[in-house]
């Protein structure tokens, strides 16, 4: 094993993920309602400065390298070969890459060309997903195996029939691989990184800083200018991989045994690490301003600074003084975060196919977000109704 980690679900990082997931569901309804603070939108990419909203992606990424230990860990203590592993990394990287290629081009989907509306392409879609990536019960492995070929079946025939664009001349294909893609990214360099340095938290933290000097590199005339300017196109996944790598190191300060730091030791050394990634994003902000849309290196460290902070507080409400039965809320979402995510988007392409329209008075102020934080609490709830059902998603 590279690390002793704690062994067993963390039920804090559980609940963070769950908290971020229903913020998501929050703020990405919320974005379509008009007449909204600036401080519920994204900030535009030429701003140079943030929201709480442009967090909530970075803390999918932060809560990505928290569990990356425990699962490689995880699959080490069952015996899996070196190459095992790998391919366990690589078909979980290319999961998400399937997902965000799928939902990135659903949007452009021209009906005409494909042959059915963008609503039910894109419902098979989902349908498809839930097949190939549910987590089957059977005592029998074939019929499981039915199911995922089905789902796999219908993913491929959906892909080929795809056509977008007004002329309906594009096919199925990267514009940008999505959130769920640049997750999936920025998840296998971490994985390979962790590998690497072999779980030490020192060269994870040094992988931190060549994240960010590899930005800075591609972002030189140098190279920008150059026939060498394709780094560029993966300073973007460098940033998104810093942030994993941050989540990394902190889970491995709280859990890793064989750094053995608890009390004092581990309240200064998690101190240290938000002050240094607060420092950091204030010396870099200067010549990097704060952009989620560029995923520049003062976003990405601010953002890392708020997932420690927030994490720090939750780990000593329900680890240190087991004040936790709040967090039965969430747990369903934590344990089910795949489908969690896109369930909101099933919802919406499913109301769009049976034509059928939310009141306009949902769509602007303070009702819009009523109905927004409502809408995110409902699709939680449905979620564990779900799970009841044993639809559960894995990739």
């Amino acid at each position: 094993m590279i690390n002793n980690l704690t062994k067993g679900r963390i039920l804090s990082i559980d609940a963070f993920r769950g908290i971020t997931i229903l913020v998501m569901i929050f703020v990405n309804n919320v974005a379509g309602v008009s007449g909204i603070p600036e401080w519920m939108q994204h900030a535009h990419g030429n701003e140079d400065r943030m929201t709480f909203v442009d967090v909530v992606f970075p803390a999918f990424l932060f809560i990505v390298g928290m569990s990356v230990p425990f699962a490689i860990n995880s699959r080490l203590a069952k015996d899996d070969t070196f190459w095992k592993l790998q391919w366990h990394i690589l078909w979980r990287t290319l999961g998400l890459l399937v997902l965000g290629l799928f939902m990135v081009n659903t949007g452009e989907l021209n009906a005409a060309a494909t042959g059915m509306s963008m609503a039910l392409w894109a419902l098979l879609f989902y349908a498809g997903a839930i097949l190939v990536w549910n987590v089957y019960t059977f005592k029998q492995a074939w019929i499981s195996y039915c199911f995922k070929a089905a789902g796999a079946a219908l993913l491929i025939y959906l892909a080929v029939i795809y056509r977008g664009g007004d002329d309906g001349s594009r096919h199925l294909e990267p514009q940008w691989w999505g959130i769920l893609g640049l997750i999936g990214w920025a998840y296998l360099y971490a994985c390979i990184i962790y590998q690497l340095v072999r779980g030490a938290s020192g060269g994870v933290f040094l992988m931190i800083a060549v994240c960010m000097a590899y930005y800075a590199l591609a972002h030189q005339p140098f190279i920008r200018d150059s026939e060498y300017s394709w780094l560029g196109a993966q300073s973007g996944n460098a940033i998104h991989t810093a942030v994993v790598l941050c989540g990394m190191l902190l889970s491995l300060f709280f859990f890793d045994e064989d750094l053995d730091l608890r009390g004092s030791k581990l309240v200064s050394r998690v101190t240290g690490f938000f002050i240094i990634l607060v420092v950091a994003a204030v010396c870099l902000r200067p010549q990097y301003k704060i952009s989620k849309i560029h995923a520049t290196p003062s976003w990405a460290l601010f953002s890392a600074a708020s997932c420690v902070a927030v994490f720090a507080v939750l780990y000593y409400l329900i680890d240190v003084k087991r004040i936790s039965k709040w967090t039965e809320f969430f747990r369903p979402a934590g344990a089910n975060p795949l489908l969690t995510y896109i369930l909101p988007d099933i919802v919406y392409f499913l109301l769009i196919f049976l034509g059928l329209h939310l009141p306009d008075v949902v769509g602007h102020g303070l009702p819009g977000i009523i109905w927004s934080a409502v809408y995110a609490v409902l699709m939680l709830f449905l979620v564990k109704g779900l799970n009841k059902l044993n639809i559960r998603l894995q990739l």
